[in-house]
């Protein structure tokens, strides 16, 4: 029996004929898109595949079109629906017509596409993404990092043509406390199929001056949110999460957070945000130093004028307790004296009596002994006359020598307490107003009396402020 013989064409038409049988309905199709081509004529040519998830092997493979009048219609409902934009990659939900064609074979064509499909298979891949931070144990680590008090040394990772680029470092440059900030930008792609890999390079960047920047921005600003598929990437999401400097976001978006933002230091919505935050902090920082400025003021006049108090009686003191001791040593310098000057009165009163018995003796005594006795007493006066100015000599240098004790005591005492003055001087000049103003602190009048608190003032009011070398009257115009 002969085998019935078919040509090429012959045959395909009948497995178009048996498909057109078979599926004769739209059909609802899951797979991922490999492969996109935009026509210049507007028709979109796709190739769809289906891959393990776990050996990413593909397991199945289809061409498919999505002819211009219908793409026209699809491509901007999926993008405004989803977030993200219609590219490679993407896991999709269409609504397809099988056909076979004769020549180029079998093929969808694609008549609807299912976004909520799609939303759902993004946010399952963000779920596993922070799922995969959790378990490497890195997704809280940049929020670990201590954010500096006043970050002021800006790393900026951007596209230099970002809308909200120029926006931010003008808020920052321009900012009303007229606070500094240095910022260096590290050009970056911030949305598409290459955002992840670009955005990774400039924090690798970054990190070779580790030491130098305090915080690290990035932000989109502006653009559809079609672009934020870029910052739903593990690879990038991890990098943020190793780099040594706090990383704040304003990628321009009011929804969901990506992988991004739930890694970072801190997420704010816009680059305009970002600005507002650093400004904001910086200008806490600065008043809460104005406080403590008029506090370390307060307490520095409060002590100036304690210590002044205290050295005051301490003079005083000093000056009646030096008045007590040369009180003192005068009248023991006069009583040594007088006792001295009274000692030898009295013993001269006794030699002389002694002498007046000796000459009734001798007047008693016949002539015949008159120059025995006379001889002797020319030789006891002559004793007498050395022994009293032997003993005046000895009462004299015991007396000078008392006085010259007392001179040497007196000037001792004097000294200690002319160095305790010095002390004192030295400490009142350490505290004086002035020498504290030589350092860089001034003071601030309203009306002859100081001013501690913003409490005081009032628009208008007139001020007096001291500085080490002169006044300065200015008049105030903004609280």
């Amino acid at each position: 029996m002969a085998t019935a013989q078919l040509s090429l064409s012959e045959l395909n038409n009948q497995i178009k004929s048996k498909l057109d049988d078979a599926f004769p309905a739209l059909l609802w199709v899951k797979a991922e898109i490999s492969e996109l081509n935009n026509n210049r004529t507007g028709h979109c040519y796709l190739e769809l595949v289906e891959a393990n998830e776990h050996t990413k092997e593909v397991m199945a493979r289809c061409r498919a079109m999505i002819w211009s009048y219908t793409f026209r219609m699809l491509k901007p409902y999926f993008e405004t629906t989803t977030g993200q934009i219609f590219s490679e990659g993407l896991k999709v939900l269409i609504q397809a017509k099988v056909e076979f064609h004769p020549v180029y074979g079998l093929s969808l064509n694609i008549r609807d596409i299912d976004p909520s499909y799609t939303m759902g298979d993004m946010a399952r891949k963000r779920r596993e993404i922070i799922l995969q931070l959790e378990e490497d144990g890195v997704l809280d680590m940049n929020k670990e990092l201590e954010l500096p008090v006043v970050p002021q040394r800006i790393a900026i990772v951007s596209s230099p043509t970002a809308a909200g680029l120029q926006d931010f470092q003008n808020q920052l440059a321009n900012n009303a406390y007229h606070i500094h900030f240095y910022t260096k930008l590290f050009p970056a792609i911030m949305q598409g199929k290459d955002a992840a890999a670009s955005i990774m390079i400039a924090l690798e960047q970054i990190f070779q001056y580790e030491d130098f920047f305090d915080v690290v921005v990035i932000i989109r600003g502006g653009g559809a949110q079609i672009d934020l598929a870029s910052f739903d990437d593990y690879e990038l999401a991890y990098h943020i999460t190793q780099l040594p400097i706090p990383v704040i976001t304003g990628i321009g978006h009011d929804k969901d957070e990506t992988a991004v933002d739930l890694v970072a230091h801190t997420k704010l919505k816009t680059p305009t945000a970002v600005a507002e935050f650093l400004i904001t902090g910086a200008a806490a920082f600065e008043q809460t130093l104005d406080e403590t400025k008029e506090r370390f003021v307060a307490e520095i006049e409060e002590r100036l004028e304690t210590e002044k108090q205290f050295l005051q009686q301490s003079l005083q003191t000093i000056k009646q307790g030096v008045r007590q001791i040369v009180s003192q040593e005068n009248n023991r310098f006069k009583m040594t004296s007088l006792k001295l000057e009274r000692s030898v009165p009295s013993f001269l009163k006794s030699k002389i009596q002694q002498l007046q018995q000796h000459k009734y003796l001798i007047e008693k005594l016949g002539t015949g002994q008159l120059g025995e006795e006379k001889h002797q007493l020319a030789r006891k006066l002559d004793n007498l006359h050395f022994f009293i100015q032997r003993q005046f000599r000895i009462k004299r240098n015991k007396l000078q020598q008392s006085r010259q004790e007392l001179i040497i005591r007196g000037k001792n005492n004097l000294k200690v307490q002319r160095n305790k003055l010095l002390h004192f001087e030295g400490q009142v000049r350490l505290v004086d107003p002035q020498n504290v103003l030589k350092r860089g602190y001034s003071l601030t009048y309203k009306d002859n009396q100081l001013v501690k608190s913003v409490g005081q003032l009032t628009i208008g009011d007139e001020l007096v402020t001291r500085l080490a070398d002169g006044k300065v009257t200015s008049k105030l115009t903004k609280k």
